[in-house]
């Protein structure tokens, strides 16, 4: 038997990154220059700076409190159907619904 070889992997010179030329204006992913020049660049700071300075509600009340009481009712019956699958039962009965809010307490069940 002759003595054993290693095999040795052939070295691939590594990559530079390419860089874009001095001077050249960078480009966002939509090919636009990144910074944005003329009026609407000033009328988007401006609205900017007054959105921070108002403590005025962005989202009408009325929608957002629907949306909150959707969340809250979807994730009670989903606590609540599975009360009920746990009983060995499909249909969803009230006591399900009152033991979710009793197990989750004052907290998470609103009273």
């Amino acid at each position: 038997m002759g003595p054993r070889r290693r095999s040795r992997k052939p070295e691939v010179p590594k990559r530079r990154p390419v860089t874009p030329a001095a001077g050249a204006p960078r480009r966002g992913p939509s090919g636009t220059s990144s910074r944005q020049r003329g009026p609407r660049r000033y009328r988007v700071l401006k609205e900017i700076r007054t959105l921070q300075k108002s403590t005025a509600l962005l989202i009408r009340k009325s929608p957002f409190s629907r949306l909150a009481a959707e969340a809250f009712l979807v994730h009670l019956f989903e606590d609540a159907y599975l009360l009920s699958l746990h009983a060995g039962r499909v249909t969803l009965f009230p006591k399900d619904v009152q033991l979710a809010r009793r197990i989750r307490g004052i907290q998470e069940g609103l009273g």
